[in-house]
């Protein structure tokens, strides 16, 4: 099992659902976020310009076996990276995708594979 993580622009959230929908991956978990990385967007406050600390993105969770992992990320990929030739821009994003020991579904108590 694997948690894949991206942090997306936010207008690209649509774009991202609707890739994992295609993709028939339908559990997402969602979160607005703040951040500092590469993405430089400056600002003009009273005449002086000004670049902001943290940037608004979106936070985009997947848990998924094992056997989706890839499906997942290129699905992400697909969505969120600008079409700006190959290369996409500065402020794309990250995928993050870490093991995931166990999952635990409430209801019924199901545990690994079966509870995602």
């Amino acid at each position: 099992m694997k948690l894949i993580t991206a942090i997306i622009r936010e207008y690209q959230l649509d774009q991202v659902r609707e890739s994992l929908i295609s993709a028939g991956i339908t559990r997402i978990t969602v979160t607005r976020v703040s951040g500092h990385g590469n993405q430089v967007r400056k600002q003009v406050y009273r005449g002086k310009e000004i670049v902001p600390n943290l940037t608004p993105k979106m936070r985009v969770e997947v848990a998924v076996n094992e056997e989706y992992a890839e499906l997942t990320i290129n699905a992400i990929i697909k969505a969120a990276k600008s079409h700006n030739g190959h290369e996409g821009e500065v402020g794309d994003g990250k995928i993050f995708v870490t093991p995931l020991e166990q999952c635990i579904r409430i209801r019924t108590e199901e545990r690994g594979s079966d509870a995602i």
